[in-house]
């Protein structure tokens, strides 16, 4: 029989986006504490080092830096292969990078927003699914947002256009109802397979996400944020948990799942978006 103390995700593989700090950082951590061998992807070599540092002082803590550019496809492309070239499996993917309030355009031209938040996470996961089927039971949680409730629906001209709102913010909305129409199409598409699908609101959470958000907006928010800790705890819960297992395609809030927006739940509209994603990551 198994020791009381095993750790339950021993021999397993997680990679997550944006982990070099807030919520990210704290799941991969936690991650590494229950046994996986975790692949820390973000921009900044220099801003990974405290989180790879932290996980590698742990006892049999396994942690590894892959560079990602979430708003440019060629660096998406180019973190999966050198993950794929590793022959590791892949039991979880957490995509948890974001940006809010930011304005401009992505590399390939698309809505700041929309391009990281969803396409960047998109192309990722396609890249990566064939490893992470081969390696089920696996799971994908894609971070959202209870934002995605403003969106009514998504402008299929202004997502290929720059930033329109001041804030950002309305934009926002849409690329995090685009992450909840994707993780709900995903686990449709993945049935039967092994992998199951997540995606969740983490609380409105002090990281950097917002640091784009102008001034007085960004500091006004912050008054009601709440820790990093407490936000991983449902990304936790879906990457985690033996109650969730069976489940997928669901929306999650204070780890319980939760309806999503109505257009959330269009399967008409999931279905155009992954077709239109197809076709723009090319």
């Amino acid at each position: 029989m198994p020791q009381a103390n095993a750790k339950p995700l021993a021999g397993k593989i997680a990679l997550i986006t944006g982990a070099n700090t807030g919520i990210g950082r704290v799941t991969a951590v936690e991650l590494a504490k229950q046994g996986a061998h975790v692949f820390v992807a973000c921009r900044s070599a220099e801003r990974a080092q405290a989180v790879l540092d932290e996980i590698r002082a742990l006892p049999e803590g396994k942690a590894e830096l892959l560079p990602l550019e979430l708003g440019d496809f060629a660096s998406v492309r180019e973190c999966a292969k050198t993950f794929l070239a590793r022959g590791l499996p892949l039991h979880l993917l957490i995509n948890n990078a974001g940006l809010a309030g930011g304005r401009g355009l992505t590399k390939e031209g698309f809505e700041l927003a929309f391009g990281v938040n969803h396409l960047g996470h998109f192309l990722l996961t396609q890249l990566l699914l064939d490893r992470i089927k081969a390696s089920a039971p696996a799971r994908i949680v894609t971070v959202a947002s209870k934002a995605h409730y403003r969106a009514k629906g998504i402008d299929w001209q202004a997502v290929r256009e720059r930033t329109r709102t001041v804030t950002g913010m309305q934009e926002y909305g849409v690329a995090k109802l685009a992450n909840v129409l994707f993780s709900a199409e995903l686990g449709r598409r993945l049935a039967g397979s092994g992998v199951t699908t997540y995606s969740l609101h983490p609380g409105v959470v002090a990281t950097e996400v917002w640091r784009s958000v102008p001034w007085p907006l960004g500091w006004l928010m912050k008054l009601a944020l709440i820790s990093p800790e407490e936000g991983a705890r449902t990304t936790l819960h879906c990457a985690t948990s033996a109650s969730v297992a069976a489940e997928t395609g669901l929306y999650y809030d204070e780890c319980r799942p939760k309806t999503p927006s109505r257009v959330a739940r269009d399967p008409a509209l999931a279905q155009t978006l992954w077709e239109r994603s197809e076709e723009w990551v090319g």
